[in-house]
């Protein structure tokens, strides 16, 4: 059973790095066996050296996901992977009547919305040719539920995703490529800082740590979910069951 969750001569890529739920991803992922490349809007170099150093393979490289022909030439970059995972995302807690907020919600659908599609649309050919691949990506409670303080671009581009992992997964399981998502509720990372969350109130008294979300993503690239697709995982702390 210890095989099902190896990941011992994978190749793994990650975007959205640089942030609290891609760096500890990369990690994890890195610690059961795979190599990493990693990429964010700045390349996540600190991340690749400190994956170096515990003996994996990793690259990083700076990646706007919004922008189809990057995200191509960086799969292309990457060679043969087995898994993508992807957690570029931004999560503005402005209000719809705010000035400028048309600009800001253009922005958090293009990276929410069309990056994800951007680079599941780069790797997939190479999937398909290798009859395997693993596709994770990033939904929310917001999703779900509209979420506990998120806004109305946030909540349906979250949505948006849990869609597209529903209507991709019929389109890859022929070929033996995967895909599927996690929702998380509120997670203690710099994206929601500040906010007034007021974790006491929450039925686990406290927000989800960025690890926690990590070992999901792990599991749904990992062995112990060949048989997965089409899925978005809840984790939530019971805040909300689907």
């Amino acid at each position: 059973m210890v095989q099902a969750f190896d990941l011992s001569g994978q190749r793994v890529a990650i975007t959205g790095a640089a942030g609290g739920i891609g760096s500890e991803t990369a990690r994890l992922v890195a610690g059961m066996g795979a190599d990493v490349m990693v990429a964010d809007l700045e390349a996540p170099e600190p991340l690749a050296d400190f994956l170096r150093s515990k003996g994996r393979d990793s690259v990083a490289t700076a990646l706007d996901t919004t922008d189809r022909t990057a995200a191509e030439a960086w799969a292309e970059s990457c060679g043969a992977v087995d898994a993508l995972i992807d957690c570029a995302a931004i999560c503005p807690f402005d209000d719809w009547n705010d000035e400028g907020w048309d600009e800001v919600a253009e922005r958090v659908f293009n990276v929410n919305l069309q990056g994800p599609l951007n680079v599941t649309r780069a790797f997939f050919p190479g999937m398909v040719e290798r009859k395997k691949g693993r596709i994770a990506l990033i939904g929310s409670i917001a999703g779900r539920i509209g979420g506990v303080r998120a806004a109305p671009h946030y909540a349906m581009s979250k949505g948006g995703i849990h869609a597209f992992v529903h209507w991709f997964s019929r389109r890859g399981a022929p070929h033996n490529v995967t895909i599927n998502a996690v929702a998380p509720g509120p997670v203690a990372t710099p994206m929601t800082q500040g906010e007034d969350f007021q974790p006491e109130t929450f039925p686990m008294g406290r927000m989800a740590q960025a690890e926690e979300i990590a070992g999901p993503l792990a599991f749904l690239i990992s062995p112990a979910s060949t048989y997965v697709n089409g899925a978005v995982l809840d984790i939530n702390g019971a805040m909300h069951f689907s």
